[in-house]
C-alpha cells in the first residue's frame, strides 16, 4: 500500500463492501458494484451509506479496539494470554504494532468512503425528504472516525476529500481544525436527522446530541457539553436508565430504553464480515464482536470445571487492576452486575464430595480464608501482590458484561452482541463533569446521584448519594469506572481530563512504564515508510 489514502480509494474502487452493518438493515453481500453506480442510483449510494456504517465494526467489538481504549489505562492489567503487551504495557511501543497498523488503515478507508459519500451525494437521485439524512448519517461517521483518529494519533492527517488516484504525501494538521470539523458536522447532523429510525443502528438525532455532548466535554466547551447532554435527558425520546444494572448485559435485551447509540452485530454470524478480503482481511474470529471471551479468566483447569458456553470460551486476555475492584462498595449493585466471581461445578470429574452445580471456583476482591472449603479460592492475596502486581495472570475476578451463553458452541469464537457506545448514563455523567468544571459542584453531585441511585443494592440508596463536596474530578472518573468499565471509554476519559498519566502510574504497576509521548500513539511504520513528504510527515515523538 503506497498509503493510507490508497487503502481507501482500494475500498471505494473495489467495491466488494458487505453490507451487513446493521441486523436492521439489508443484510445481504452484494458484489460487482462500481463507484459510478454508488454515485448516481438511489440504490446504489445506500450501499455506500451502509458500507460507511460497517467500519465501526473495526473497533467496536474488537480486540485490536480494546487494546487501544482500555488497556494501557488505570483499569486493566495483562492477563496470561494478551498478545499485545507493547500496547497494553507501554513495552517498547513502536510503530510496526498491528493492530495499531489495522486501525489506522480502516479509520482513514472509512473517512475516504464518508468525504467521497458526502461530496458526490448531490448525484446520487437521493428524495429531497432522504438526501439530508443521508448526508447527516455520513457527517456523523466522519466526525466519530476522526475523533478515535486524533485521540489515538494527535494531528495527523486531515481531508475532506476522496482519494481518487493513489497519492504519497500526507499532511500534519493540527488537532483544533480536526475539532472544529467534528462540531461542524455533528452540528449538521443533529439538525438534520431523524429523532428515531426502524433501522436499528443507525443514527438518530439523539444519537447526534448525544455524541455532540462528548465532544464539546472533550474539547473544554463546558456549557456547551451541559446543555447538549441535557437536550438528550430532557428531549422526549423516551430514553432511561433501566431498572437494574445487570439487565444491560443480558442477550435477550440488547434493544433497551438506556441503548442511545450501539455498533450492531448480526445473529446471523456470517453477514458480521468474518470472511471479507478487504474489510476483515485478519480471518477467523475476528468478523464478529469477540469481546466475549477476552476478559474472561482460565476456569477449565480447576477441578470441577470444563468449558462450557455459559462460562465461554476463556482468552484471558485482560485482567482487572485491584484498583479498578477496590473502586465498588459493597452498596453498589454494578460490581456484581459487572463480573463473575463464581464458577460452578459442571465436570464429571470432581474432587469427592463436589456435586454438580456446588460451587467449584471462588475468585473475590477480599481476603478469603480457604480452610475446609472444597472448591478452589482466588483471593485478594492470591491473585495480588501488595503494591498490586499481579501473582497469578490466569484466574482472577472476571468481567461478564459481554459474555454471549447464546453461542452454538464451546469455542465458538464470534458473538452477535451489539456493542453500546453511548449509554443514557453517560449523559448525567457528563453533566456532572461539566457543572465541575464550571464551579457547580450541587448541580454535579444531583447528576452523580441519578447513576448512583440506580447503582444501589436495595435500601442502600442513602448509602450511595454523594454529597457536593465530595464531588472532584477523580471522584466523576472513578463514578465512569464503575459505570463503563470495559466499554471502550476509559483511555478517552483519561486523555480528555488530563489524568492518563497519573491515574496509570497510581493504580496500573503493569503499565507504570508509561511517558509523556505515550499519550498518543506511533503512526504505522508502513505509513511513514510511504509518504514522499517524510520531512514534513513524521513520526510522533518517542517513537521509532
Amino acid at each position: 500500500m503506497k498509503s493510507y489514502l490508497y487503502i481507501g480509494l482500494i475500498v471505494f474502487a473495489g467495491m466488494t463492501l458487505t453490507l451487513s452493518c446493521k441486523k436492521a438493515l439489508e443484510e445481504k453481500n452484494p458484489s460487482g458494484i462500481t463507484a459510478e453506480n454508488v454515485f448516481t442510483t438511489p440504490a446504489g449510494f445506500e450501499t455506500l451509506v451502509n458500507a460507511a456504517y460497517s467500519y465501526q465494526r473495526w473497533w467496536y467489538g474488537k480486540e485490536e479496539g480494546i487494546s487501544l481504549s482500555e488497556m494501557g489505562t488505570d483499569l486493566w492489567m495483562s492477563g496470561a494470554g494478551d498478545v499485545t503487551t507493547d500496547l497494553t504495557q507501554y513495552i517498547n511501543l513502536q510503530a510496526t504494532n498491528t493492530a495499531i497498523t489495522t486501525e489506522w488503515q480502516q479509520l482513514y478507508a472509512a473517512i475516504n468512503l464518508c468525504n467521497a459519500g458526502i461530496n458526490k451525494i448531490g448525484g446520487a437521485g437521493l428524495s429531497v425528504s432522504v438526501r439530508p439524512v443521508r448526508e447527516a448519517e455520513l457527517k456523523f461517521l466522519r466526525a466519530f472516525y476522526y475523533w478515535h483518529i486524533t485521540e489515538t494519533w494527535g494531528g495527523v492527517h486531515f481531508s475532506l476529500n476522496e482519494t481518487q488516484t493513489a497519492i504519497t504525501t500526507a499532511n500534519k494538521t493540527p488537532i483544533e481544525t480536526f475539532n472544529k470539523q467534528i462540531i461542524d458536522d455533528l452540528l449538521f447532523a443533529v439538525a438534520n436527522l431523524p429523532a428515531t429510525t426502524s433501522d436499528y443502528g443507525r443514527v438518530t438525532r439523539p444519537a447526534a446530541q448525544a455524541f455532540l455532548a462528548r465532544m464539546y466535554l472533550t474539547q473544554k466547551k463546558n456549557t456547551e457539553a451541559r446543555d447538549m447532554a441535557l437536550s438528550v435527558i430532557n428531549g422526549g425520546y423516551g430514553f432511561s436508565l433501566l431498572p437494574a444494572y445487570a439487565d444491560l448485559w443480558k442477550m435477550a435485551n440488547l434493544k433497551n430504553k438506556e441503548v442511545i447509540y450501539a455498533v450492531n452485530y448480526s445473529v446471523n454470524l456470517s453477514l458480521n464480515d468474518l470472511i471479507d478480503p478487504i474489510l476483515n482481511p485478519l480471518g477467523h474470529s475476528r468478523g464478529s464482536n469477540n469481546m466475549n471471551m477476552l476478559y474472561a479468566m482460565k476456569y477449565d483447569d480447576q477441578p470441577g470445571m470444563i468449558r462450557d458456553i455459559a462460562n465461554g470460551r476463556p482468552f484471558n486476555r485482560y485482567m482487572p487492576t485491584r484498583f479498578l475492584l477496590d473502586l465498588y462498595t459493597d452498596n453498589d449493585s454494578r460490581y456484581e452486575g459487572s463480573f463473575q466471581t463464581v464458577w460452578y461445578a459442571n465436570s464429571t470429574t470432581r474432587p469427592t464430595g463436589m456435586k454438580i452445580g456446588d460451587t467449584a471456583i471462588f475468585a473475590t476482591k477480599k481476603v478469603f480464608a480457604p480452610a475446609g472449603k472444597l472448591y478452589k479460592i482466588f483471593d485478594r492475596n492470591a491473585v495480588y501482590s501488595t503494591d498490586g502486581t499481579v501473582k497469578d495472570q490466569l484466574h482472577y475476578v472476571s468481567l461478564i458484561k459481554f459474555a454471549d451463553p447464546t453461542r452454538t458452541s464451546i469455542n465458538e469464537a464470534q458473538s452477535a452482541r451489539d456493542v453500546f457506545v453511548i449509554r443514557f448514563s453517560e449523559m448525567y455523567l457528563i453533566a456532572a463533569e461539566a457543572e465541575l468544571n464550571l464551579g457547580n459542584t450541587v448541580a454535579a453531585a444531583t447528576y452523580l446521584n441519578v447513576v448512583r441511585t440506580r447503582a444501589a443494592k436495595a435500601g442502600k440508596v442513602a448509602d450511595m448519594q454523594v454529597s457536593s463536596a465530595q464531588v472532584t474530578l477523580d471522584f466523576i472518573l472513578d463514578e465512569r469506572a464503575r459505570e463503563f468499565a470495559g466499554e471502550q471509554i476509559r483511555w478517552f476519559d483519561l486523555k480528555r481530563s488530563g489524568k492518563l498519566l497519573e491515574r496509570v502510574k497510581a493504580y496500573n504497576p503493569n503499565a507504570a512504564t508509561i511517558h509523556d509521548f505515550n499519550l498518543v500513539r506511533p503512526i504505522p511504520r508502513s505509513q511513514i515508510d510511504a509518504v514522499s513528504n517524510a520531512a514534513e510527515f513524521k513520526q510522533n515523538p518517542g517513537y521509532q
